[in-house]
């Protein structure tokens, strides 16, 4: 470890110098241009994108932008809406190069791992990407494989599918736990820290925080790190079973506006989900089959789209022949997706007859176990 250590300090001082005044330069080179887009710097608050600024690369595809740092923290540059990555800003100059443009005949958008050269803040960016990266290819992979299995059942391919994600995930956070136990003394590890579980790591989170913050007076990462946290309290416990759930009303194909609030008296299985999304995709056949097991007995389904684009919604419909109530959020669902606190889809939840949560974040035989036992309990 103390040899690693050192390669990240002499990576820091010699291969990335620092500039005073907080800016630091962002260079690099795209192999190919896409004149139709300029680069991009933005941060998230909440689900809030704020963009910094744009800018676009020289006639030879090399670019240099300097950024003013106004709050060090995470930031993502995004390469002509074609790659993108998430950086460290503060003190640390940074030459990052991308593929940039897509020349294959058939485009496959599934995101790549673009790497960071600087120092030892954004050396753990790019472990941290990396391992994401990784995590969503692998997502990918392990939820096209039970589907190309012709001699089980859609309800074995729904639980073989939960089941490697159970394993995925449990893979993943291991990986991010070991990023935050041996890089925790360095500050940009508070990107990092959001995807370890607030319950299981909590002790690991509180040591990080505070050997941070003890070498770090004030620290404007902490504090808004700190608020973060509050702000997810806050929204769990608004969002907790039993609570009502938030009311909306978007269009349907025929332009009527609907709600959940419409379905007062029946229960109601919501599925967050676009048609770009695979799993999701995958999960419909099964909700196919909830529908027509529990419809008869006081079940609604509700299928809330997130799609940016009205057309690619309406063809999907037209694929899939759901036969229950649709409806399209408005742009790119930014709205529901923050009132319901979700940022992957599909996201499933199911209320109960008087409009309350009931289970949240149901998949598969999920879905069946938690009808069963809401009917079971107005027996």
């Amino acid at each position: 470890m103390k040899k690693i250590l050192l390669a990240f300090t002499f990576f820091g001082l010699v291969g990335c110098t620092t500039q005073n005044d907080n800016y630091i330069t962002i260079k690099g080179k795209v192999q190919f241009d896409d004149p139709r887009f300029k680069m991009e710097i933005s941060k998230r608050d909440g689900f809030n994108k704020i963009i910094i600024d744009t800018f676009d690369i020289n006639p030879n595809g090399t670019y240099e932008y300097t950024m003013k740092v106004d709050e060090p923290g995470l930031y993502t540059l995004d390469c002509k809406k074609w790659e993108s990555v998430n950086f460290w800003a503060e003190d640390e100059n940074l030459d990052i190069n991308f593929r940039g443009k897509d020349t294959a005949k058939i485009v496959m958008k599934t995101g790549s791992y673009v790497h960071i050269n600087g120092g030892p803040l954004n050396e753990v960016m790019n472990l941290y990407n990396h391992e994401t990266y990784r995590n969503y290819q692998m997502m990918i992979s392990l939820s096209q494989t039970p589907y190309s299995l012709k001699t089980i059942s859609d309800e074995e391919r729904g639980a073989l599918t939960m089941k490697n994600y159970d394993m995925l995930n449990n893979e993943y956070n291991s990986r991010i736990k070991y990023i935050v136990e041996h890089y925790g003394n360095r500050k940009s590890i508070i990107a990092v820290l959001p995807s370890l579980n607030k319950i299981k790591d909590a002790g690991l989170i509180d040591a990080t925080i505070a050997k941070i913050e003890a070498e770090n007076e004030n620290y404007a990462p902490i504090k808004k790190y700190k608020a973060h946290v509050e702000e997810e309290r806050y929204q769990r416990e608004r969002l907790a079973i039993g609570k009502p759930a938030p009311e909306f009303k978007y269009s349907n194909p025929n332009g009527e506006m609907i709600g959940n609030a419409d379905f007062k008296g029946k229960i109601v299985l919501i599925d967050f989900w676009a048609s770009w999304c695979g799993p999701c995709r995958q999960e419909i056949p099964h909700v196919k089959e909830v529908h027509a097991k529990y419809n008869s007995k006081g079940v609604e389904v509700l299928s809330v789209s997130i799609d940016s684009k009205k057309e690619d919604w309406l063809k999907a419909l037209d694929e899939e022949k759901m036969s229950w109530t649709q409806i399209l959020a408005p742009e790119a669902g930014k709205e529901i997706m923050k009132e319901y606190q979700f940022s992957g889809i599909p996201h499933l939840i199911l209320l109960d007859r008087e409009g309350k949560i009931a289970a949240k974040n149901i998949r598969g035989e999920g879905i069946d176990k938690a009808i069963d036992e809401l009917l079971t309990k107005e027996q």
